[in-house]
């Protein structure tokens, strides 16, 4: 296939400038990185054209070649090398580009003559396997066993690992299709259950705490569940409903460096319904008296 257009392929116009150029690299590299696309080997192929866009484009010298003489004019064939490389010949300021079905002329000149430049090594298949965590075993670790290949395989999970991310190990995936090459990667996909009181935001913890209106109005101590297990947190008087407490260290653990993020318990303050006679009267009693000044 024809190489396409490197201002095509970084969505940039030919006088973008470099750090428009810059920009776009990083928006396609993170959209179609391998981690993020585990065996998917369109997006493989998008990561490699990608690069090799920005190889050219992000370098004065290459990028004047490339838009004087095209591809030829970084393949080799402006600069004394090989012409026909990656299938592409510049005759008298003309770019001519030639299929060779997936190989390069140096194949066609293995195949025919016995000679020709190496060929590279295959890789293997990719691989991926989902693992399912609990709420906790995301926060603080653990170790798994998957059922691969026919034999156990292990799989240290880190602390902090949140739903959706990947691990993955180099060389645990499909066999090498030449004597050359390299085993393919396995990438572990996470899974975490969600919990049914705590939810999470990157290491921050959160949940919500629902108390009386009595209780926020003259003070009190709540148990909190945490992953820790449960913990008392003092309500100070006169609390408001969706008033924030930050309970520190009791969150989820940075993968850096160990520390630990902090639980957000949001206390929300419950409005009586269905009160009894004696209960509105005391109400009204209270209401009465704070319109008097009492409360001044």
């Amino acid at each position: 296939m024809a190489k396409r257009d490197y201002y095509e392929v970084l969505g940039v116009s030919k006088n973008a400038s470099d750090d428009e150029i810059k920009k776009a690299y990083r928006k396609l590299a993170v959209k179609y990185h391998p981690d993020k696309n585990p065996g998917d080997k369109e997006a493989e192929a998008k990561f490699k054209e990608i690069n090799e866009a920005h190889d050219v484009l992000s370098d004065k010298q290459k990028r004047a070649r490339y838009d004087q003489f095209g591809h030829a004019g970084v393949g080799g064939g402006a600069a004394g090398g090989n012409p026909f490389q990656n299938g592409n010949f510049n005759f008298n300021g003309q770019s001519f580009n030639f299929d060779f079905g997936g190989g390069g002329f140096e194949d066609i000149l293995g195949s025919l003559f016995g000679f020709g430049g190496p060929r590279r090594p295959r890789r293997g298949d990719d691989y991926q396997v989902q693992v399912t965590l609990t709420f906790e075993e995301a926060i603080f670790g653990t170790t798994k066993t998957v059922d691969y290949n026919g034999k156990d395989l292990k799989i240290k999970i880190p602390a902090g690992i949140d739903d959706g991310m990947s691990i993955r190990l180099r060389g645990k995936g499909g066999e090498a299709p030449t004597p050359d090459g390299e085993k393919g990667d396995l990438y572990v996909r996470i899974h975490v259950k969600s919990h049914k009181h705590l939810t999470r935001e990157g290491n921050i913890i959160l949940s919500e705490e629902v108390i009386s209106m009595v209780d926020a109005a003259l003070g009190c101590e709540i148990e909190v569940e945490t992953v820790d297990g449960k913990i008392t947190m003092k309500v100070p008087a006169g609390t408001q409903s969706g008033t924030p407490f930050k309970l520190s260290g009791h969150g989820v653990p940075f993968r850096a460096d160990g520390d630990r993020g902090p639980h957000i318990v949001t206390v929300i303050v419950e409005t009586p319904k269905n009160l009894s006679k004696k209960q509105k009267e005391l109400l009204e009693e209270f209401r009465n008296s704070k319109k008097r000044g009492f409360w001044n």
